[in-house]
């Protein structure tokens, strides 16, 4: 079982990004939060940090765990644990995504994402309708 974390990371107009994975990787064109797989020795917030940096070029502030489950994609298994974050800056530039977008709860449902984000996308599009 692999580790990841994702980021659902909102900015001060409280839109959410969201990131397309680029051709060449694995899911290529679908969307999803952003993060990575957790090294050795590393919790959740620490993965995310590092990962955004490098994948993104921003610096995040995790503030509230929301959620974690496990997805089978046949050859891989991961528990994916997301976690609330906040953007405190940086200019976006991708390495592992060919596109990103700040995007509004109610847009989600336009975009396809991976099978492994799909819990916390209905859960923001649920938690949104509900508030």
């Amino acid at each position: 079982m692999i580790e990841v974390a994702a980021a659902i990371i909102h900015n001060e107009e409280g839109k959410l990004l969201i990131a397309r994975r680029k051709p060449g990787k694995a899911q290529a064109g679908l969307w999803e939060f952003p993060g990575g797989k957790l090294e050795e020795g590393e919790d959740a917030r620490q993965c995310l940090h590092r990962e955004l940096m490098e994948e993104l070029n921003i610096s995040i502030r995790p503030y509230e765990a929301f959620g974690s489950h496990e997805h089978d994609y046949g050859s891989l298994r991961i528990r994916l644990t997301a976690w609330k974050a906040e953007y405190t800056g940086g200019e976006l530039r991708m390495s592992d995504h060919d596109a990103c977008s700040w995007v509004d709860r109610h847009e989600l449902a336009e975009y396809d994402f991976a099978p492994a984000d799909l819990p916390f996308v209905e859960r923001l599009i649920k938690d949104k309708m509900n508030s």
